[in-house]
């Protein structure tokens, strides 16, 4: 969970899991709120040629999935910008939380490390 992090960062990561586990565990989701739109996310689910239909839960946990992934890779990068006294975050801060944890290796050449 907190992969390549110490000390202070590292607890913030696992007290954020340990909330995220908690939470899903013990509370009766509101499957009528969402943070991202689900039509949107049933369209991406649809531009693969061999998703003709989804039912109604598909999407649901894809939200889920998807605040979850956005969450801590913005925490990821928050440490960053925290470590260079900065409070707003660069692509360089999410370059660099990419980079140090190995489950987000996938995004690593979408997201270059030098400023445009």
């Amino acid at each position: 969970v907190n992969q390549g992090w110490n000390g202070q960062y590292g607890d913030i990561i696992s007290t954020y899991w340990q909330q995220e586990v908690t939470t899903l565990d013990i509370r009766e989701q509101d499957y009528k709120l969402h943070q991202l739109p689900l039509a949107r996310i049933k369209k991406v689910m649809k531009a693969d040629p061999e998703v003709k239909m989804t039912s109604a839960d598909p999407p649901i946990l894809f939200a889920k999935g998807c605040d979850i992934f956005i969450t801590e890779l913005t925490m990821r990068a928050w440490i960053y910008a925290e470590e260079n006294k900065r409070r707003t975050l660069q692509r360089g801060d999410i370059a660099s939380a990419l980079a140090k944890s190995g489950m987000f290796e996938f995004l690593i050449d979408k997201v270059p490390c030098e400023e445009a």
